[in-house]
């Protein structure tokens, strides 16, 4: 055979290169038309789709795939479609997809909580999700950077990161019970929450972050002082019984409350983040004022029982002072010549209490003018500053009559303050002398006299004893007895007489009678006694008008 295969297949393809192709048919328009729709619709709705993002968070209760919604201001924005555990199984990743128009609110500074039903101080809340379940909340931020990765909350933030207001930081050592949500007031008045409270291992303390909202930030300045709030504060110390009431609210749960102590100016306001001491309580942050001091020792041979720290060193009872330690530095070596052992108490003279500023403060100087009181008679002493608790407070005097006796001792590297027995200390050695001298009397002669004493006691209550047998026996006879009856009829006689005496009797208008009478008289005797009084001689002559008669002799007879 001549033909070979290569010359079969160029006649095939020149036979078919000249036979004419059919038409496309136009049922293939459908399907084709059907493939660009579908397309379009898949780039359509890729395009459509908002971003997915990474949320993690420590436990997903009441999170489930493609049920649970993402919303803000109540709003839904996005829904969870993935929930899975971390490759470390130490958090739960939930994989979430969010609509278009929500892609803006994605920033750095969002933050998300779980919304669910909760009970707390503050009430119920979240009761919507009783039926519909829990969702995830969001609340967005105002950074500028773009974030696709989230940490989600289990409690609602206390304040929206935009919010108007003031954060600090509070640092107190561990036994504080402030927990995220507790209030912030201002003499009771809630201003603030607790945003975040975290204990650090290495320095071992807690570190708060509170947000005060405006505008009581203006409230907090660089002299601020932060404390604790307990609710009610009981207090039996040297000063009495003291009850503090803050709000309802710390009294269930607690919380922080502040202000500027009375002894310091206002200051300036607070800078954001802020770091403050916060304080057990008032006092104590009243304390942390005066933070430039001088330190002594008392060297106490009496009884400290009711002397606690905090206590107040008072001079004439202005407070200058505060009782740092009880005891304190026991195993210390006591001072030479000392034949008793003392307790150390550490004291602290705050001389900032008087009002000093502490800029202005020479803590030298005053430590150069209470050696001059020293060697004046200045001395300490425990007192009761309250008969119902039974606390002690150191008070301090000048003694004049220990001036110049005054001998310098240190202990443990603390200037030694003169002490002096005080209070019951003072009483006990009372007793103790008054004893002494009992005991020195002699007692003998003393018996002996009293033993004379009771003698005589004895006779003279024997002759008492007699007395009143008299009297008894007097008291007992017959007349004796009839002698108020008798009294009594003498009295009716008496009373019967000077009824007769009456105006109204006859015997006293007869005797009215005759004074008239004599009155009458009298009247008619006043012209003759007014006449011998003025010459006796009435009484003999008729007529004092005539002269005296002459003696003559008889008649008849002629004289010799």
């Amino acid at each position: 055979m001549n033909d070979s295969p290569r010359d079969d297949t160029a006649d095939d393809v020149h036979r078919a290169r000249a036979t004419p192709q059919a038409p496309l048919s136009p049922i293939w328009i459908v399907p084709i038309v059907a493939l660009l729709i579908g397309a379009w619709l898949v780039y359509d709705n890729y395009l459509g789709r908002g971003p997915l993002i990474t949320l993690t968070m420590e436990s997903a209760d009441g999170i489930e795939a493609g049920s649970t919604l993402i919303k803000t201001r109540n709003v839904e924005i996005g829904r969870v479609e993935a929930v899975s555990l971390s490759d470390d199984l130490s958090r739960v990743v939930i994989k979430a997809r969010m609509k278009p128009e929500a892609t803006p609110l994605l920033v750095e500074d969002s933050t998300f909580w779980v919304v669910k039903p909760r009970i707390g101080r503050e009430g119920i809340s979240g009761l919507n999700t009783v039926l519909s379940g829990a969702y995830l909340q969001l609340e967005p931020g105002r950074s500028e950077e773009d974030e696709r990765t989230f940490r989600v909350s289990e409690q609602p933030p206390v304040a929206p990161p935009g919010a108007e207001g003031l954060r600090v930081n509070l640092i107190s050592q561990l036994g504080s019970s402030l927990t995220v949500g507790d209030p912030v007031t201002y003499q009771g008045f809630a201003v603030g929450r607790v945003e975040e409270a975290d204990f650090e291992v290495e320095s071992r303390r807690m570190h708060h972050r509170i947000f005060i909202e405006s505008p009581y930030h203006r409230l907090v300045t660089e002299n601020t002082r932060f404390w604790t709030a307990s609710g009610v504060d009981l207090r039996l110390d040297s000063e009495g019984v003291r009850v503090q009431l803050e709000s309802l609210e710390a009294l269930l749960g607690g919380g922080v409350t502040f202000g500027v102590p009375e002894d310091l100016p206002r200051g300036l306001p607070a800078d954001p983040d802020t770091t403050f001491t916060l304080y057990a309580d008032e006092d104590s942050a009243r304390q942390g004022t005066f933070d430039r001091y001088l330190e002594y020792v008392l060297l106490i041979e009496d009884t400290v029982r009711g002397l606690s720290r905090g206590a107040p060193v008072e001079f004439r009872g202005v407070r200058v002072g505060t009782v740092a330690s009880v005891p304190w530095n026991f195993t210390a070596p006591q001072p030479d010549g000392r034949d008793r052992l003392a307790i150390p108490v550490l004291i602290r003279i705050e001389p900032q209490r008087l009002g000093i500023d502490s800029q202005a403060l020479d803590l030298e100087d005053w430590r150069a003018r209470f050696d001059r009181l020293f060697q004046r008679g200045l001395q300490a002493s425990l007192k009761s500053g309250s008969l119902l608790t039974g606390a002690l407070f150191v008070d301090l005097t000048l003694d004049r009559q220990r001036a110049g006796e005054y001998q310098p001792e240190t202990f443990a590297e603390r200037t030694v303050f003169p002490t002096t027995s005080g209070g019951l200390a003072q009483i006990q050695a009372q007793v103790t002398a008054l004893l002494d001298k009992l005991n020195e009397l002699e007692v003998a002669p003393i018996l002996d006299g009293l033993a004379r004493n009771l003698a005589t006691s004895e006779a003279m209550l024997e002759e008492v004893r007699e007395l009143t047998a008299g009297v008894q026996t007097l008291l007992d006879d017959p007349g004796t007895r009839a002698l108020p009856g008798n009294l009594n009829a003498t009295l009716q006689e008496l009373r019967g007489t000077l009824e007769g005496l009456s105006p109204e009797a006859p015997a006293y208008r007869d005797l009215t009678d005759t004074l008239d009478q004599v009155e009458r008289l009298m009247r008619d005797l006043q012209p003759m006694a007014r006449q011998l009084g003025d010459d006796p001689r009435a009484l003999l002559f008729d007529s004092l008008q005539t002269e005296d008669p002459m003696p003559r002799a008889p008649t008849g007879r002629s004289p010799p």
